[in-house]
């Protein structure tokens, strides 16, 4: 059995890892020892007084803001969207590109489709009162550990939909965002509406790079996204796991 060579990107994978840990569980205490008071702090008028909540949202906007302006310290898996990572495959197959295409836009189609029907189960929930606003960030701490979760363990999505080899090479990559501020829609106050608007204006980014120029995001057509070619290697403990 190969053994996990530990590449910067990895290290640090499992770094973040390892503070979204430290962030739920901080939630998670302070949600069952003060779950009262963590929705008063979520009923405070964002602009009235400050609260512990707001180092939430600078933390959860700060790590979106990332994401529409990626440096060289993040994955490639954002980074295929810039020009400047895209090696082309010489004369490779525009046909095959489409083919490539037209599948992944149906499995992500699918994907948006589960999720947001997943997700309407707890906006009912919280429209009838059985939910309330610290439930829902609760519920947004908990998808906001599970997206590395997904990175570098097991990912559903990954595994029985979109069928990608590699985060490397996945097509909803910064989707995360918008999947993990989907529970803030339902709580209609500044503090949820603005992380769920900026996961959007995100994933409009991601989607709109992905229909103008699909071929850095197939490793038929961008020898970046190659696995011989790829630094990452976050795929390792996932693969290891199989």
């Amino acid at each position: 059995m190969s053994k996990i060579v530990m590449t910067k990107m990895l290290k640090r994978y499992i770094a973040k890892l390892v503070l979204r840990c430290i962030i739920f569980l901080t939630v998670l205490i302070f949600y069952l020892t003060h779950r009262e008071l963590l929705n008063q702090y979520l009923l405070t008028p964002f602009f009235s007084k400050l609260v512990p909540t707001h180092f939430i949202w600078l933390i959860f906007m700060g790590l979106m803001l990332l994401h529409v302006f990626p440096f060289e310290q993040l994955s490639m898996a954002l980074r295929k969207k810039q020009v400047r990572n895209f090696q082309i495959v010489e004369d490779y197959s525009k046909e095959e590109l489409n083919k490539f295409v037209r599948k992944q836009n149906i499995a992500a189609l699918i994907v948006m489709i589960i999720w947001l029907s997943f997700n309407s189960i707890f906006g009912i929930l919280y429209n009838l009162d059985i939910l309330n606003r610290a439930d829902m960030l609760m519920l947004t701490t908990l998808f906001f550990l599970c997206d590395y979760i997904c990175i570098l363990f097991f990912c559903p999505f990954r595994t029985f939909i979109m069928k990608n080899k590699c985060c490397i090479n996945c097509r909803i990559y910064d989707w995360g965002h918008f999947m993990m501020f989907t529970p803030m829609l339902f709580v209609g106050s500044f503090f949820s509406l603005s992380l769920f608007a900026m996961s959007v204006l995100v994933l409009i980014n991601w989607e709109i790079i992905y229909a103008l120029h699909p071929e850095r995001f197939w490793s038929g057509s961008n020898k970046t996204l190659q696995c011989i070619n790829c630094k990452d290697k976050t795929c390792q403990m996932k693969n290891k796991l199989k």
